[in-house]
């Protein structure tokens, strides 16, 4: 799976501490912390019609980030809401976009990984593109990655950073085997999370879905499992090992950046009959009906 390129991304204007640059031109020091050792933290947004969908949830989950990395003078989210704001201006999107916010330690006075040499405050990248749900909705295929995820006592999960190589190492693994994403495992073998998505497993009519021992408290996954508990949808959050997967009725994953999409095949195997199950599609329902009629309204605010 490769994302398509819009035409329209072309002509941006990139938001770099709250100077908009065309993207021709948008740059960043080769000093900054981001470059020098992927120290930074990062938020997928998506907008629909003039609403971000949970843009508050997003937002302290990067400040609360930041301060797991000890960043200094870190954006209110009043100040974050704005520059989200500039940038939809200056390229007069509405609708149909994901937006990338990058929050980085900031430029330091000479190379080197002491937090110390940063004394410029930090760098705020705010990237939006025209960009439809990246995932086919006809089905995944997900291969089991060699790659594991870190647990909290190695690198929390909880603090959405941007040293994501584990992430790729597992996407080459799934390029090289011909699947769509990789399936990643913790270090005990359970089911972590997909390397770019939160995965839920339908059992018997049981939504289930790993716990976050090693993997990111989803914004999206979150969302999942309150939209099962308003409409009655027994959940269950545990262990899950690759044969409950296989014997799985149904699988799918969610994500911001593609939204929910079914997992139809597993390591070759098809999951269920091999096609979007009828839990899948009602829970993908009723998350579209979640994102265009509830969400932030970004330029009323």
């Amino acid at each position: 799976m490769l994302q398509t390129v819009d035409p329209r991304n072309a002509d941006l204007h990139v938001n770099i501490n709250g100077v908009m640059y065309p993207r021709e031109r948008a740059a960043i020091s080769p000093f900054d912390s981001v470059v020098q050792g992927g120290d930074a933290v990062w938020e997928g947004l998506r907008l629909y019609d003039g609403r971000i969908f949970r843009l508050e949830e997003h937002l302290k989950r990067l400040v609360g980030s930041a301060r797991a990395l000890a960043f200094t003078d870190i954006p209110s989210i009043d100040e974050l809401v704005h520059e989200i704001r500039k940038t939809l201006d200056a390229n007069d999107m509405r609708d149909g976009v994901h937006i990338r916010l990058t929050l980085t330690r900031g430029v330091k006075v000479t190379s080197g990984m002491d937090p110390r040499l940063n004394q410029a405050g930090p760098t705020l990248i705010v990237l939006a593109e025209w960009k439809a749900p990246v995932y086919d909705k006809r089905g995944l295929t997900l291969v089991t990655s060699s790659v594991r995820r870190f647990p909290p006592d190695c690198l929390d999960p909880k603090i959405h950073h941007n040293n994501l190589l584990p992430s790729i190492l597992a996407k080459i693994e799934a390029n090289a085997a011909g699947a769509d994403d990789a399936l990643m495992l913790d270090r005990q073998g359970f089911l972590a999370e997909a390397n770019a998505t939160h995965v839920f497993l339908v059992t018997g009519g049981v939504v289930c879905t790993p716990r976050t021992d090693a993997c990111p408290e989803g914004v999206t996954r979150a969302t999942v499992l309150e939209l099962c508990r308003e409409a009655g949808i027994e959940t269950r959050v545990d262990h899950f090992s690759t044969t409950d997967a296989y014997r799985a009725d149904e699988m799918f994953c969610s994500g911001t950046m593609g939204e929910l999409a079914a997992i139809t095949r597993l390591d070759g195997r098809p999951i269920g009959d091999g096609t979007p199950g009828p839990m899948t599609e009602r829970l993908s329902a009723l998350y579209r009906e979640a994102v265009l009629h509830t969400g932030f309204d970004i330029f009323a605010a």
